[in-house]
């Protein structure tokens, strides 16, 4: 049995935010109904990447999920809609605020009709506050939230996280809020409640010290590139072949390690670079220093003599770097799954790692309507496969 097993899930988000969260809870056991519009889906359908006219990316979002077609802007779709949440234990929502009480769908009229059911929302700025009525993507809420400001160069224009982390931040967030308050109505007899995620608060819970440096010292950080402002030494550095080592050397004794495996023992046994505060005055210097030595090696001799001093060293990494690491591979985060159309994908193995209920891929991601005629009688239906 796993952890979720039993647990009803249904998920009326679309793309990235709502559906991450979906595609977390189900697994890990828990049945869950996406609704879909029947003329096109979801539209991640059809984003990145096609193999035969269909997002490979879906195969990894929607995979464990049961695929229903509802027009929710319907009377009839409504109806069926409610019917569903009517036994649902979670409601999975990203929609502008506001979409699903036009609809017949908000959490008064729902909570009403299931007291017991734990509403999720997720929207780019909250349910609440001036800028709720604004529609918001991710890339807006990790520039909201403060992360492409010190995504870059030092005078450069700020750049993009190549994926879409304010969607994904913003659905474990969601994840946490739902299994928090499972917790609450399971544990303290409590009803269900609405979990109000915004894209721009989940970018903004990650943001470290960035508020509190700037409320007591009026410190705005900057970009800063590879390295890591405040920490030191931590950099990006080069090698004599043209690829890179990235190097954490921040901690006391890891420092004093790596001083010694790159023959400086005159910085190793520096009084004023015992602590983390006295490195952070000489980062420049430290860092030339340590380049110095890596532009002396290959970027492996450079791996395999800090790997042996006990360093924290690696390598960045491509996909085809990943595809075919053993790490990955020994923890079963490169699997081959089956997809609907009969073919196998490589797709990212779950997490986390659970030692007694683990999560699985049991099911393919569904064909567009491919679970409608288990609706049957309007319920929440038996799982058919």
């Amino acid at each position: 049995m796993q952890a979720l097993e039993g647990l009803k899930v249904l998920e009326l988000g679309q793309l990235i935010a709502g559906p991450f969260a979906g595609k977390t809870l189900a697994e890990f056991g828990a049945d869950v109904i996406k609704v879909e519009p029947a003329d096109v889906g979801d539209p991640l359908r059809k984003w990145r990447m096609l193999r035969d006219g269909s997002s490979v990316w879906w195969e990894v979002q929607s995979r464990n999920k049961r695929s229903v077609c509802l027009d929710l802007r319907s009377v009839e779709g409504q109806e069926a809609a409610r019917a569903l949440a009517l036994e649902a234990d979670v409601l999975i929502e990203n929609f502008k605020p506001g979409t699903l009480e036009a609809w017949g769908l908000g959490w008064e009229q729902l909570h009403a009709l299931n007291p017991r059911l734990i509403m999720l929302r997720i929207s780019g700025y909250g349910q609440t506050g001036p800028y709720r009525d604004k529609p918001g993507f991710g890339v807006l809420g990790e520039s909201m939230g403060g992360l492409r400001y010190l995504s870059g160069e030092p005078g450069r224009v700020p750049v993009r996280v190549g994926i879409s982390l304010g969607d994904t931040l913003a659905a474990l967030h969601g994840v946490i809020g739902v299994l928090t308050a499972l917790h609450h109505r399971t544990a303290h007899g409590g009803e269900g409640q609405f979990i109000d995620v915004a894209l721009y608060e989940s970018v903004f819970n990650v943001m470290e010290s960035l508020l509190p440096e700037y409320d007591a010292f009026g410190a705005v950080r900057e970009r800063a590139g590879s390295a890591l402002p405040g920490i030191a030494p931590t950099n990006a550095y080069r090698c004599n072949d043209g690829h890179y080592v990235l190097v954490a050397g921040n901690g006391d004794s890891i420092f004093r390690r790596l001083m010694r495996a790159i023959g400086r023992p005159d910085l190793e046994e520096d009084p004023a670079l015992r602590h983390n505060d006295g490195r952070v005055q000489h980062a420049e210097s430290l860092d030339a220093a340590i380049e110095a030595w890596t532009l002396q090696r290959s970027r492996d001799e450079a791996l395999a003599a800090l790997d042996a001093a006990g360093v924290p060293v690696g390598r960045i990494y491509s996909v085809a770097d990943i595809a075919t690491d053993p790490q990955y591979l020994a923890r079963e985060m490169i699997v081959e799954a089956p997809t609907s159309d009969g073919r196998t994908l490589k797709v990212p193995g779950v997490v986390p790692k659970l030692s007694a209920t683990p999560g699985r891929i049991a099911h393919p991601a569904p064909r567009l309507g491919e679970h409608d005629d288990d609706l049957r009688s309007g319920g929440w239906p038996a799982r058919s496969r």
